[in-house]
């Protein structure tokens, strides 16, 4: 089942009063109690709400495969623990030199992977950008 996408579904006109008729009230309340059930069968559906484990967490099973900002910003992750852990693998897009100088907005910190850049053969190298500079991880040379 779908989850609920309209407030309006749920009318209280016949149950705001103590002077409402019980009998005109049964179809508000099957309405609201049929919304209420859709809510509950949502639950780890698609276009639904992800449900918690028994540790209040959201499970793997629920979450996407890619997350993608659904504005022109940055994501960030922001852990209350200030630690990111990636249990496997990072794989970062190959950058050449002409695109890393192009990024507008380099911060000190930002780590990738020169595709052009790590030796005189053109090799590849991870770089991290400071003082100004995309500077290789190797041995902090600058990446030119």
């Amino acid at each position: 089942m779908a989850w609920p996408a309209n407030s309006s579904n749920i009318d209280t006109t016949n149950l705001d009063s103590s002077t409402d008729s019980p009998a005109a009230a049964r179809a508000n309340l099957k309405t609201a109690l049929d919304e209420l059930s859709n809510v509950i069968n949502g639950r780890n559906q698609a276009s639904g709400v992800a449900g918690l484990d028994a540790s209040s967490k959201i499970s793997a099973a629920q979450l996407p495969d890619e997350i993608n900002s659904s504005a022109s910003t940055d994501l960030t992750l922001d852990p209350a623990s200030n630690v990111v852990t990636i249990e496997n693998i990072v794989k970062l897009a190959p950058q050449t030199i002409a695109q890393l100088n192009s990024q507008g907005d380099k911060v000190d910190g930002m780590m990738a992977f020169c595709s052009d850049g790590g030796d005189s053969a053109g090799q590849g190298v991870p770089v991290y950008y400071s003082a100004g500079q995309w500077r290789s991880v190797v041995d902090g040379s600058i990446v030119a």
